[in-house]
């Protein structure tokens, strides 16, 4: 009896899943996918070893401001006042403790998906030597902000089209000691911020870095073709500008001075997770906050991913951005760069236990500051206790 109900069991069995497969596998097939993935090619990761061997001394950081502040993306310092810009579209000021709304460059509702747009997302902070703040904001563009008046002047509007092309995803920003010039990047011409999964998944190449002259108010492009450029940073001598390139989990260097103007080459290449922000270390050399890791050994789920499209597409015609994020594991790691691009030093908090998601690691007095695009604080770590 129990060998015929087994059978039984798996013709049933069959039957269901077949019955399932078939349907699941046409609407598949007509099912429109958002994105049109390319193939890419990334060198197997780095081995976590040597100073990049994990660690829990991210975990040493304390969090500060929980639940008082929304995705504290990028800082920066005047003094001893902190200035961020959040989730909900705030420039924020923290001075003794305390938290204060100094501008806005979009308007409300803020909140979902939807109202990104209008709200805005200032996402790249950066002093200049005027004690101003410039900021670049995901939707709007490069603008520039009075602290003291929360005054606000729109430099460069993602509304003008910059060589023909538009700006869509206005990243991070770096500005020289004279404040004369800001290198910035965008990070598609095709997809905002709100959809920086599908920009990662797609592999599309069509970011730039750019130049914005605050006397002659020109923009200029010096680098497209880049697949998701993030995080920028100026070197201590002014002669040349650090790029991220988040999807290629790499950095490149573009000459802005000197007998190689113009010129660009590799920075680092094959990094052991996917690179956000960079800023200078008080070492000389350079702070890079990894928004996701490549763990080797391990399974990293972009590897895997990076030359088979045709799963990518599966995944989102079925799934949305918020559901595929849960699968990238939470593991938080910043780097240590010296001034030629070699790993110094790594912290890790492999579960994301007390850091989560983040995006930038800015130094000042002795202590990492830790911003996040989606924790609700920042951290900060004592770097004579790590």
């Amino acid at each position: 009896g129990s060998a015929y109900s087994s059978k039984v069991f798996r013709v049933t069995f069959l039957t269901l899943a077949a019955s399932l497969t078939v349907p699941l596998l046409g609407v598949t097939v007509l099912l429109d996918c958002p994105i049109d993935p390319q193939p890419i090619s990334l060198k197997e990761p780095p081995l976590l070893t040597g100073v990049l061997e994990p660690n829990v001394k991210l975990r040493k950081a304390e969090r500060l401001w929980e639940n008082q502040l929304l995705g504290p993306e990028s800082i920066a310092n005047i003094g001893d006042v902190l200035f961020t810009g959040t989730a909900d579209g705030k420039i924020i000021k923290i001075e003794d403790g305390e938290i204060q709304t100094i501008a806005r460059i979009g308007h409300g509702p803020c909140g979902t998906r939807d109202d990104e747009p209008t709200c805005g997302r200032p996402l790249g902070i950066r002093v200049g030597p005027n004690n101003t703040l410039f900021v670049a904001d995901a939707y709007y563009g490069l603008c520039e902000v009075n602290p003291g008046t929360g005054e606000t002047k729109m430099l460069v509007s993602t509304k003008t089209l910059i060589e023909g092309q538009k700006l869509s995803f206005v990243n991070d920003l770096t500005v020289t000691k004279d404040g004369r010039k800001i290198y910035f990047t965008d990070s598609s011409s095709k997809w905002q911020r709100r959809d920086y999964l599908y920009l990662i998944m797609e592999g599309s190449d069509d970011g730039r870095l750019l130049e914005y002259d605050t006397v002659t108010k020109e923009v200029k492009v010096l680098m497209v073709g880049l697949r998701f450029p993030n995080g920028v940073q100026l070197s201590p001598a002014e002669d040349f500008v650090l790029v991220q390139e988040t999807t290629m989990a790499r950095i490149r260097r573009y000459y802005v001075s000197g007998l190689m103007k113009g010129g660009a080459d590799m920075f680092v290449e094959n990094m052991p997770g996917l690179p956000d922000n960079i800023r200078l270390s008080s070492s000389g050399g350079y702070w890079v906050a990894m928004a996701a890791v490549r763990p080797n050994p391990g399974f990293s789920l972009l590897d895997f991913l990076s030359e088979k499209p045709w799963i990518k597409r599966m995944i989102f015609k079925l799934l949305s951005q918020e559901t595929v994020t849960k699968f990238v594991p939470k593991y938080s790691l910043v780097v240590e760069l010296s001034e030629t691009g070699a790993y110094r030093r790594s912290f890790h908090d492999p579960n994301g236990v007390t850091v989560a998601y983040v995006s930038e690691a800015h130094e000042h007095n002795g202590y990492l500051y830790l911003g996040s695009f989606r924790s609700p604080f920042i951290c900060r770590l004592n770097l004579q206790h790590v």
